[in-house]
């Protein structure tokens, strides 16, 4: 605590700050004194000079056909044709060598919604993160 001149002797809760600016400047003076480093020095191993082709993988594509009134939906998985039994065992397949485990939906108007979620439950079981609706 400090005293203050037109105080009268009362005590004062002001916080002296002039010993922290003191500290702050001796602080700023020794870091502009100091030598700048640049890090040191280290042997980084080079890669090989060939660079492997990495191909863009196609994006999963799951789509439900109308078959007609009261028949199941036929189903594709990237334009080939896919057994509703088979279905869960072909993504899985498809998934097991990829980082990526995205899958996008496409069902026509006229089916109903239940094959819709059959085929999202089977999809979120053969491993499929995350799963988008196309129109």
């Amino acid at each position: 605590m400090s005293m203050t001149p037109g105080s009268r002797g009362l005590l004062s809760s002001e916080m002296n700050v002039t010993p922290f600016i003191d500290v702050l400047l001796v602080l700023l003076i020794i870091f502009m004194v100091m030598p700048h480093h640049r890090g040191e020095k280290a042997d980084v191993p080079m890669t090989d000079q060939k660079v492997p082709e990495t191909r863009l993988a196609e994006n999963i594509v799951i789509e439900l056909h109308d078959s007609g009134d009261g028949k199941t939906p036929k189903l594709t998985i990237n334009k080939q044709d896919v057994a509703w039994d088979g279905t869960e065992k072909k993504l899985r397949e498809i998934y097991v060598n990829r980082a990526d485990k995205v899958a996008f939906l496409k069902g026509d108007p006229e089916i109903d919604f239940q094959y819709v979620a059959d085929a999202l439950d089977i999809a979120r079981h053969a491993g499929a993160d995350r799963i988008g609706f196309m129109d």
